[in-house]
């Protein structure tokens, strides 16, 4: 199959969609950055591509809550061509404000194959402060998103990342293999000497799933990290490396997840 087509939902505080989209085609796939209004007033349709993103950013100044009010924009003008599109064999993601979009909107979990229904939300950090780092992930879940990864490390940028659902429902994520990815310990809480958990997210939740694991909600950010020298101590990895004689790292350690999703159209 031809390169897979990738929309990139921006619009109304949206501001990681250029890195999100060069991230795609760094992956091998075709992306177009398209706002919410080209998609209402029918400029461009859902149905044109195979992947959907909803990128990072500020959608309506968190006013209403992160993430609530874009939301409620594609709920009111797209519902049924965006259930369509999930329902079909077609990839999505969600980053950071991303994230928060596709869980207010009810595409994560989606337990039952309820899309439409808020099961879980993403609260106030246990700082109730904005946080940017970087953290280590460990990822699982059976998913066309998450395939052979284990532990990288990326950045959080975030007011309003704790993850929270029911004790049925995180029972029932645990069963159905749908936590993509958690907090763990590892290099960069070792380099920057922070704890693993940015936010107090329940059991250390970074990313969840919906049943059919074709969508995936994260609040890290991998588009930031991209690039070998995106790393906060790539000018130290780059010592120790040429001193042991091997080679730099071509790519950093996110383009794993974009790559696993243009490899799933092939």
């Amino acid at each position: 199959m031809a390169a897979p087509n990738v929309l990139v939902m921006t619009g109304y505080g949206i501001n990681c969609d250029e890195e999100t989209k060069f991230a795609f085609e760094k992956a091998g796939a075709k992306a177009k950055i398209v706002h919410i209004n080209d998609l209402t007033d029918g400029h461009d349709r859902l149905s044109n591509y195979q992947i959907l993103a909803f990128p990072g950013g500020f959608s309506y100044g968190d006013d209403t809550g992160s993430g609530n009010a874009f939301a409620n924009r594609v709920r009111n003008n797209l519902w049924e061509e965006t259930r369509k599109f999930v329902e079909g064999d077609h990839l999505a993601i969600g980053i950071c404000n991303g994230f928060q979009i596709m869980v207010n909107l009810g595409l994560v979990p989606a337990l039952c194959g309820q899309y439409g229904d808020r099961q879980a939300a993403l609260a106030h950090n246990d700082s109730a402060r904005y946080h940017v780092r970087w953290v280590d992930l460990e990822f699982g879940g059976s998913s066309p998103w998450t395939t052979n990864i284990g532990t990288i490390s990326v950045p959080v940028a975030h007011g309003e990342g704790k993850f929270y659902v029911t004790h049925s429902a995180l029972m029932r994520l645990k069963e159905k293999g749908m936590i993509a990815a958690k907090y763990v310990s590892g290099e960069m809480c070792q380099y920057q000497n922070l704890p693993p958990n940015p936010n107090g997210s329940l059991e250390d939740v970074a990313g969840i799933l919906d049943e059919s694991g074709r969508l995936i909600g994260m609040m890290p950010h991998p588009e930031r990290a991209i690039d070998f020298t995106h790393l906060p101590n790539w000018p130290l990895l780059k010592e120790k490396l040429k001193r042991e004689g091997k080679p730099l790292p071509a790519e950093g350690p996110g383009m794993k997840i974009f790559r696993n999703a243009v490899e799933y159209f092939k």
